[in-house]
């Protein structure tokens, strides 16, 4: 059975930063390209960032470029999603995700078979 456990969301002041995390179990981590997507309430689930399994190559939107940092640890079945300069609009529940298209940076929920719970992240003014 697949799991993707998030972790690390919070309460934090704009400007501030957070470090997301991702444990994946049952399955094979290394062969999964992995995304983090988010969802304010009131909007639809929205691409955050991708990165393929091995490799490391990356895809942001431009609404988290430079502020947004993605790296997974294989030998630990884990993805990081490092937040900094946080703004109220990045309020949302941010959920991993896990793309059977490992060489892909896939953007679109569809491509991602498996999904974790969600943390809640909520800035502040």
């Amino acid at each position: 059975q697949v799991q993707l456990v998030e972790s690390g969301g919070g309460l934090v002041q704009a400007g501030g930063s957070l470090r997301l995390s991702c444990a994946a179990s049952g399955l094979t981590f290394s062969r999964y390209g992995m995304g983090w997507f988010r969802q304010a309430p009131g909007k639809e689930r929205e691409f955050v960032v991708a990165i393929i399994s091995i490799g490391g190559r990356t895809r942001y939107a431009d609404s988290v470029k430079g502020r947004f940092t993605i790296s997974r640890d294989n030998a630990k079945n884990t993805v990081f999603l490092q937040m900094n300069s946080l703004k109220p609009e990045d309020t949302a529940n941010y959920y991993c995700a896990a793309s059977i298209y490992g060489g892909d940076t896939g953007t679109s929920a569809p491509e991602y078979a498996y999904w974790g719970q969600g943390t809640q992240v909520t800035v502040s003014a």
